[in-house]
């Protein structure tokens, strides 16, 4: 049986991405923390780990993309998981004042929250806010959470689909000590950095275009070492053991600071 390994309690959308992505025959390991996840798997008390590294209406995980830059696992799929929140609490719309969620969930569903004039607090995990508000035991506190999460609590659903919008994905990856075998249909995903000066960035993105590789994904985030200065995430169609790929990463690795291969996966399908 696969072990896996995701962040939060029970009936967290990270321990539903894994049954959707694995099958029902898992074993799940909550954690509490992003690192702690994928510590599991580095360590061989899980086989994968699963993080959420970017959602449709809020933009990336800081956390999570932040962790892949230490981490030696080897990203071998993703999936994109339809996320659908709920209120959940033991009193009515009219009685709560106060919901408690993860910060992601908070903000997935901020007129919700602005439209009942509700005071927010964040938590570690969404289904761990159900927990918490059961254990409060108050009709003003309510959380934020899946149905699945409320189910195991044994807490009500308050209301269902209070997310912004309906179009609410969560897209995972999955990590492994292993790597992919070679398909036809991949992705792959790197980070790099290089000098900061005119030009550099470009010369990077120019081989994506001369190599007539299809980029997917280029985003930013701060180096924590040194102050503005930037990582760049990027993910393109192919695979990295695909002879113009191979070429390609060589002239970026020459022309960069510096340059991580997280991994290549197959390209997952937007259900």
């Amino acid at each position: 049986m696969k072990r896996v390994s995701f962040q939060g309690e029970r009936g967290a959308y990270s321990e539903a991405a894994s049954l959707s992505f694995f099958g029902n025959e898992i074993e799940a390991i909550p954690c509490f923390t992003f690192a702690d996840v994928l510590k599991n798997t580095e360590n061989d008390v899980s086989d994968y780990s699963i993080l959420p590294v970017e959602n449709s209406l809020e933009g990336s995980v800081g956390e999570s993309n932040d962790l892949l830059l230490s981490t030696d696992l080897n990203v071998i799929g993703e999936i994109y998981y339809r996320i659908h929140h709920c209120l959940i609490g033991t009193g009515s719309i009219g009685d709560i004042d106060t919901v408690y969620s993860h910060p992601q969930a908070l903000g997935q569903c901020r007129q919700f929250i602005q439209e009942n004039s509700l005071k927010t607090i964040p938590s570690y995990d969404t289904a761990g806010s159900v927990k918490i508000i059961k254990d409060l035991n108050k009709d003003s506190i309510a959380c934020i959470a899946s149905r699945n999460a409320a189910e195991i609590f044994g807490v009500a659903v308050i209301q269902e689909g209070i997310e912004n919008n309906t179009n609410n994905y969560t897209r995972f990856l999955v990590f492994s000590k292993e790597k992919n075998d070679k398909t036809e249909n991949s992705k792959t995903s790197i980070i790099f950095s290089v000098k900061h000066e005119a030009g550099a960035l470009y010369q990077i993105i120019k081989e994506f275009h001369q190599y007539k590789i299809n980029l997917t994904k280029i985003e930013s985030r701060p180096n924590k070492n040194t102050p503005w200065e930037y990582n760049f995430y990027v993910d393109f169609e192919g695979h990295q053991d695909d002879s113009s790929i191979k070429d390609m990463l060589k002239k970026l690795r020459d022309n960069s600071t510096f340059l991580k291969i997280l991994g290549s996966y197959p390209i997952a399908k937007l259900d």
